[in-house]
């Protein structure tokens, strides 16, 4: 299982339901995919396909929904 959490400017954001207990987020459009940490503190982990410019814009947007990601993360991971 894989919830979206937003769709923004062309990128769904969403979690695996079965993945590590560090709360991050995937991120995925036509031209890649992405997984950044939210904890410490919003880090890139893996990129396939995405270019900086692009990586960037994901990143504002995890920032902007910050509070969003990990309200949705808990949960789905508390029940």
């Amino acid at each position: 299982m894989s919830p979206t959490i937003f769709r923004a400017r062309g990128y769904r954001f969403f979690f695996f339901s079965r993945e590590e207990p560090r709360m991050h987020v995937h991120v995925y459009s036509g031209h890649g995919e992405a997984k950044f940490w939210m904890e410490p503190e919003i880090e890139l982990v893996t990129n396939h396909g995405l270019r900086s410019d692009q990586l960037g814009i994901i990143q504002k947007l995890i920032q902007e929904h910050e509070d969003e990601i990990c309200t949705a993360w808990n949960r789905h991971f508390s029940g």
